[in-house]
């Protein structure tokens, strides 16, 4: 699992991104990139990274689920997901 410190500023970032959203994409049309500067850095939504929202592992990240490939074999051998099956051929 990841320090609560990492998640959370993970989740910081998240809400600055979602704050300026709005205003950065103004900018942006009018060209105004010195404004832009001026903007915090966690606002550019580059900076956010995705993790797992059950453990915050940072890698092996399933986009289509929200969760690392860990929690999601686990959670799919245990019948937690649905419409996923172990695959046998």
């Amino acid at each position: 699992m990841a320090k609560k410190s990492v998640i959370a500023r993970e989740l910081k970032r998240a809400r600055i991104v979602e704050k300026y959203a709005e205003l950065r994409k103004s900018l942006k049309e009018a060209g105004d990139y010195d404004a832009l500067d001026k903007l915090p850095r966690n606002s550019n939504p580059i900076r956010k990274h995705n993790r797992c929202q059950l453990t915050g592992r940072p890698k092996g990240y399933m986009r289509d689920f929200g969760i690392c490939r860990v929690m999601f074999r686990k959670m799919a051998l245990e019948g937690k997901i649905p419409g996923v099956r172990k695959g046998s051929w």
